[in-house]
């Protein structure tokens, strides 16, 4: 099972709700016909703004929008100061040292994912998004800030899930498969892509069973799970950016019940 706390939202000292990086703003109303954060403008889903929070947002005020009823209404939050626990973790020095040419295949990697975020297309999914994994069993550590062999890296932008090797590997919504990579970090890894900038990515798998520009349904196999990669043991490392926003999985596996609400 997932486990899941969700705090009720906290008011700054100017009133805004306050909200941690990493998560998703709901803004519910009759009506609601474009939502917007930043430069990115985007249909509501089910009657509300969804508003993702990427991880290494920095503290301060960020400004939401909406048009309803043909007028522009704004609010704002308050991102709070990035809180997540400290994870001390001992790895093999050839994993964290780089060479030069592990450093340079790490950035071409980051560069091709990159290109992954700022897709765009008709939404496919619905809230909450399937399983990877069934049963799903406890995981997590979305956005620990890790100390890797005494030194601070980055923070952790997916949820873990260690299970049996071998175990399938769902799709968490229909979409076409974006990219399939093996990877220094994520060994055998598949990104798909669910439209309205919803990215999920399925990494360190023993195999990946779909290619790329394969269209996938929800709680399809894309592939099985393994320990390539940057990893200890056999688990599923899966990752959601949604809008270019990197979230914790957790929120988005639970459903609009688990996301800050603000009227």
């Amino acid at each position: 099972m997932l486990a899941l706390v969700v705090a009720a939202p906290l008011l700054g000292a100017v009133g805004a709700v306050v909200v941690r990086p990493g998560t998703v703003v709901r803004w519910p109303g009759r009506g609601i016909e474009w939502c917007e954060l930043g430069a990115r403008r985007f249909e509501p889903l089910d009657g509300a703004c969804y508003f993702p929070v990427d991880l290494l947002r920095k503290a301060g005020p960020l400004v939401l929008a909406r048009g309803r009823n043909a007028r522009r209404e704004t609010t704002t939050v308050r991102v709070r100061k990035f809180d997540y626990p400290i994870q001390k973790l001992t790895l093999p020095r050839h994993m964290v040292e780089l060479s030069p040419e592990d450093l340079e295949r790490v950035n071409r990697e980051n560069r091709a994912m990159a290109r992954l975020w700022t897709r765009e297309g008709p939404r496919r999914f619905s809230l909450p998004l399937g399983a990877p994994l069934e049963p799903l069993p406890v995981g997590g550590r979305f956005g620990h800030r890790r100390i890797i062999n005494g030194r601070p890296r980055s923070p952790h932008g997916g949820a873990d899930y260690s299970t049996a090797e071998g175990a399938p590997v769902l799709a968490a919504a229909d979409g076409t498969v974006a990219m399939v990579a093996d990877q220094f970090f994520g060994g055998n890894a598949a990104f798909v892509d669910h439209g309205d900038g919803l990215v999920t990515m399925y990494m360190h798998l023993s195999r990946v069973d779909v290619a790329e520009g394969d269209e996938v349904r929800r709680g399809e196999g894309v592939g099985a799970v393994g320990s390539t990669g940057r990893a200890t043991g056999p688990h599923l490392h899966f990752g959601v950016r949604w809008r270019g926003a990197r979230v914790d999985p957790a929120l988005l596996l639970r459903g609009p019940e688990v996301i800050l609400t603000i009227e």
